[in-house]
């Protein structure tokens, strides 16, 4: 490698030789656990008890005074930390402030949202969606009812339903006229 100028302000080069047979030296070995911390345990041994677990207390005679319960014993998974000023609140515990004024009580603001118009059915419309939605019906309640499947209600039930639906399928819109209806956006 290259030998390096010294840098301005009077840092001298780092050793990049030193460096790297550092890293290579050190491959492979897990680093000291930092002060205060527990060891790792497998999942095998978390319910065992810990070395640093203090005994149960002898049970208290039948003149001994009860103590006040002791804090809960810690569950598995309770060494989570959360930072400082975080509790165990979480997003849906939040509750809003109480409004002060008691107009500002009455009304809250509310967007209340409109009907929405619905174009008016035409007659033949109206015929079509009752003859697709009648002709599967009345095929069903001839099968449940029991009745003699007739050629004309086979006729009526299977006609009606694809009579219906190409009358539906014919008077659809086509999207070729997209410029003539500018209004049909979203509303800002």
């Amino acid at each position: 490698m290259a030998e390096h100028e010294e840098q301005s302000g009077g840092v001298p080069p780092l050793d990049e030789e030193a460096a790297w047979a550092a890293i290579v030296a050190g491959y492979g070995q897990e680093p000291p656990d930092p002060p205060g911390s527990r060891p790792f345990q497998p999942i095998e041994n978390l319910l065992l008890p810990e070395e640093d677990v203090k005994p149960l207390p002898p049970e208290p005679g039948p003149d001994a005074e009860p103590e006040p319960p002791a804090a809960p014993a810690p569950t598995l998974g309770s060494s989570v930390v959360f930072a400082p000023g975080v509790g165990m609140a979480g997003p849906r515990d939040h509750s809003p402030a109480e409004p002060d004024d008691e107009a500002a009580a009455a009304d809250e603001g509310h967007f209340v949202q409109p009907e929405p118009e619905l174009p008016p059915a035409d007659t033949t419309a109206k015929f079509a969606w009752l003859a697709v939605v009648g002709g599967p019906v009345l095929l069903l309640l001839a099968v449940l009812l029991q009745w003699d499947m007739t050629w004309w209600l086979t006729t009526l039930g299977i006609g009606g339903f694809l009579g219906g639906f190409a009358t539906l399928v014919a008077r659809m819109q086509h999207g070729d006229d997209e410029d003539d209806d500018p209004g049909r956006g979203a509303v800002v």
